[in-house]
């Protein structure tokens, strides 16, 4: 079974390509043009007074690279080849609530040639943040030990994803991460209390640097520290590891 689903990845993986190019097209397609920057930057004036701020991301293809510790809002750095690539950037929220979107605006799937697409964002770390990332087909790398949360939510699309959840939250949060097709990597702190619930569809889930406890795993600091981060992930076609550090 597994071995079936290992080809499945490789024949997705070939299919929607990965993070710097990736060559889709149906005959109708549009050419990629020259390679634009472009770099766009959420001051953090605009979420003043906003006690919630909901950040949602969203990527068709190629490379996402998102981290936290910036001065503002946001601060981002598109590259890309086609028009229909060139990201949506907004914010929008008066009051207590605000709300952060950063989209794909077209569809890379009717782009001929070698297709360069990447995202290179950074959140701000003192503004406590409902994340939610939807990932297309590509390399994303989430390094989130300098971006305070109050919920994570995670659709993997097709390739390969690594989330760092190392930080120190200021309260307790829930992490729901959803699988796709290919290989996925959850690196959980080690000194902040943690509680993961994993379900498997075909592939593997793999648990490192924690116990069994029932239906659940918990790593040495949970019942212990003031904080706790509680981790739902279920599988997809591929592979899942979740290690404790």
């Amino acid at each position: 079974m597994f071995q079936s689903a290992c080809r499945l990845v490789v024949a997705g993986l070939a299919l929607f390509g990965a993070g710097c190019g990736v060559q889709v097209g149906d005959g109708r397609s549009s050419a990629v043009g020259p390679v634009e920057r472009q770099t766009r930057v959420i001051e953090r004036s605009k979420a003043a007074g906003a006690e919630m701020i909901r950040a949602e991301i969203t990527m068709g293809a190629g490379e996402m690279n998102l981290s936290g510790g910036a001065k503002e809002l946001l601060e981002a750095e598109f590259t890309y080849n086609a028009p229909a690539l060139k990201p949506e950037v907004r914010y929008e929220g008066g009051g207590f609530r605000g709300r952060l979107t950063v989209a794909q605006a077209g569809n890379p799937n009717v782009l001929s040639g070698e297709v360069k697409n990447r995202w290179d964002l950074k959140l701000a770390k003192d503004l406590p943040l409902d994340l939610a990332v939807r990932c297309g087909a590509g390399e994303n790398r989430l390094d989130l030990r300098e971006v305070t949360l109050r919920s994570l939510e995670m659709h993997i699309g097709v390739g390969e994803v690594r989330v760092d959840l190392r930080n120190q939250p200021v309260k307790d949060y829930e992490a729901r991460i959803d699988g796709g097709i290919g290989q996925a990597e959850v690196i959980v702190p080690a000194d902040v209390g943690v509680v993961a619930e994993a379900s498997g569809g075909i592939g593997e889930i793999n648990v490192h640097g924690m116990k069994r406890d029932g239906n659940k795993w918990v790593n040495d600091a949970y019942g212990k520290a003031k904080t706790t981060i509680r981790l739902s992930v279920k599988g997809g076609i591929g592979q899942i590891d979740i290690r404790a550090e």
